[in-house]
């Protein structure tokens, strides 16, 4: 081990000091809880739990699973019985998993299948009497802005604008924002596009079936494009080079990871990774040319995905034909982080309210006799 590679004691020691609150601090506000953020997809069942650090949060424990929560919804219009005992068992992981690192705040949300289905209300009932969740099913505009907040810090504020997408099992979110001094964002627009990757495949097909099915979702997808480009006139800004494109989901981190040619999907590689665009429509391309066997063959894809990819990268492609820019930033992160800051936050203002206001009283008595205080202007 040469000097360099040695690690700096002293170097660790004091970013340790820097990750403590003061000591005021470290039973109060966002410092006193551990948390745990649920997210509930058409597609997915994912848990993290956290506890709070000076650059956020850490992560502590996690789960995710292949749940396909909406499988056969977008006919039926019903979560079938198969599907939800599936997720009970997931969501039963998780609620033990939070019971176990004590976890004191928690939300665990569902989106679109729930927003779909006939029977969620029964379905919620069922989650409530056997395994103690609440689950909250969350707005479209409510999922955009999870996502949003769960990938603020890749954001590249050297850009004026941002374009986030988020491609589910039910609906893919579109966020245009405008960014901000100080990381003071305005969201100038946003939609739910109908189409995520189960509805999608459900609505269409195999691919290897046909050579114009690609084609098809492409341009069912596009209308919903098209729609709010026209809307926002995104692709002007786009031709003079001040947008950042951000895109969480399955999709886009498996196609790192294909990208990448990783053996196993690895996070710490993909998340925040910048890839040029012309290289993730290649890949678009190809995966829509290759069959269920070949797709299963590649690692960060697997069989529990191969059927869904396809329609992921139509999402994709049709989005770059609208909006091509150069290149794109992938995240692995989204509802569940922006969960966990926003359980933060809301524990921090409720330890600001509980604060007692007696101070500024006790220092206006500290003048000399009876003179009076004079206030400052503010």
């Amino acid at each position: 081990m040469t000097t360099a590679d040695k690690p700096d004691k002293g170097r660790d020691a004091r970013r340790r000091y820097l990750r403590r609150p003061r000591s005021k601090q470290r039973n109060t506000g966002r410092w006193s809880h551990t948390y745990g953020a649920v997210d509930l997809g058409t597609n997915n069942c994912r848990l993290l739990v956290a506890k709070p650090n000076s650059g956020g949060f850490r992560v502590i424990d996690s789960f995710s699973r292949i749940v396909r929560l909406g499988e056969g919804v977008s006919q039926s219009g019903l979560l079938s019985d198969a599907a939800m005992n599936r997720t009970i068992d997931a969501l039963g992981i998780c609620a033990d998993k939070m019971k176990k690192r004590g976890v004191s705040r928690m939300r665990c949300v569902a989106t679109e299948v729930c927003r779909k289905a006939d029977n969620t209300e029964a379905f919620v009932a069922r989650v409530k009497d056997e395994i103690g969740m609440d689950l909250d099913v969350i707005t479209t505009e409510e999922e955009a802005g999870l996502a949003l907040d769960g990938c603020s810090p890749l954001l590249d504020y050297r850009n004026g604008h941002a374009l986030v997408f988020d491609i589910g099992g039910g609906s893919t979110e579109l966020v245009w924002l405008r960014l901000g001094k100080d990381q003071k964002n305005e969201i100038i627009g946003w939609t739910s596009i109908p189409y995520g990757v189960v509805s999608l495949t459900e609505r269409h097909g195999d691919v290897s079936a046909s050579t114009g099915v690609y084609r098809n979702m492409m341009d069912e997808v596009a209308a919903h494009i098209h729609e709010f480009e026209r809307e926002h006139g995104i692709s002007d800004i786009i031709a003079d080079g001040r947008v950042q494109m951000l895109g969480t989901s399955g999709t886009v981190t498996t196609l790192a990871g294909v990208h990448f040619g990783l053996k196993r999907y690895n996070r710490q590689r993909v998340d925040g990774a910048w890839l040029k665009s012309s290289k993730m429509i290649e890949i678009c391309e190809r995966l829509s040319m290759s069959d269920y066997g070949e797709r299963a063959l590649e690692p960060c894809i697997g069989e529990e995905r191969a059927d869904l990819v396809v329609s992921g990268c139509a999402i994709v492609q049709a989005m770059h034909n609208v909006w091509p820019v150069s290149s794109m930033r992938v995240a692995d992160r989204g509802v569940r982080e922006g969960l966990l800051q926003r359980l933060m936050r809301e524990a921090d203002q409720e330890a600001k309210a509980q604060r007692p206001r007696h101070r500024n009283r006790n220092r206006r008595r500290r003048g000399r006799g009876n003179a009076p205080v004079k206030e400052v202007a503010k």
